[in-house]
């Protein structure tokens, strides 16, 4: 045991320096600063609860670049390994598969948690510094019910990353898991809303409810609905979200990328490299 989580060390911290030393973890880190500024820049153009629109902008923009970054970390330091067959010099160490694959997962997670610390205090105070003489109705939460959101938002990233780690050892195509990965983020976000208007009666047509109903139900088993991890409206609002619902969401997303994890595991160790 402690020689595999020593070999797992080595292959985080290969995965950290490799991460700050890519061009993609500053590009899509600037993307976060600058959607940050489009967040600012949205509170000027609100008459009513400026903080409130400057801090729904921001946690759709965090969402939006963190995803991207931890797509394309998992795409640089394994879909690319793999695809140039440096892989093959990696796997030459006496170190098992399993230990590479859980090394490098782990090493993403740490550098989306860096940027999403990072990018979160400087929306934090892009949304404080707008708008500072107007008093709202329902002043923004920046403390634990913030951070709170921005850890959903690093959950959810982690599932996603999960996935793309898992289509990355599957595929020979090396930008597919950059594709699915971005097709997975979309979908897992968007299933909580289209179940929820399906299962409603979708405004009385009947016949897209039969239609779609059993494909809804089928999804729901097969992609993560990561809209239970949208935790923004307490930070927003005051509202704190059912404990309960979250336990349930942290669960599910927890479970849906040790699952990820474990079948990228599976078919690394089947898969043969020349």
């Amino acid at each position: 045991m402690f020689v595999m989580i020593s070999q797992m060390k080595q292959f985080f911290l290969s995965s950290w320096r490799a991460g700050f030393r890519g061009r993609s973890f500053y590009g899509v880190f600037l993307l976060g600063v600058v959607l940050v500024g489009v967040a600012y820049l949205a509170a000027s153009f609100s008459p009513r609860q400026p903080q409130t629109v400057a801090l729904d902008v921001g946690f759709s923009g965090l969402r939006l670049s963190l995803s991207l970054f931890a797509i394309v970390l998992v795409q640089e330091l394994v879909g690319r390994e793999i695809d140039r067959r440096t892989v093959v010099l990696t796997l030459a160490y006496p170190a098992s598969r399993s230990t590479y694959v859980c090394g490098r997962y782990l090493g993403v997670l740490a550098l989306v948690a860096i940027a999403s610390i990072v990018l979160g205090m400087l929306l934090s105070i892009a949304v404080l510094v707008a708008s500072p003489g107007y008093e709202q109705q329902f002043p923004v939460l920046m403390g634990w019910p913030y951070w709170i959101a921005v850890a959903g938002i690093w959950l959810d990233v982690a599932v996603v990353a999960a996935f793309t780690l898992w289509i990355s050892t599957l595929s020979t195509v090396v930008l597919l898991p950059l594709a699915l990965g971005i097709v997975f983020a979309i979908a897992s976000r968007a299933l909580g809303v289209v179940f929820d208007y399906v299962s409603r009666g979708a405004d009385g047509q009947d016949a897209l409810v039969a239609r779609t109903g059993p494909i809804v139900d089928v999804a729901r088993w097969l992609v993560p609905d990561l809209s239970r991890l949208d935790w923004r409206i307490w930070s927003m609002y005051g509202s704190a979200p059912d404990p309960d619902a979250m336990t349930l969401g942290v669960v599910a997303a927890l479970s849906y990328s040790g699952v990820m994890v474990g079948l990228a595991v599976l078919a690394f160790s089947r898969r043969e490299f020349s």
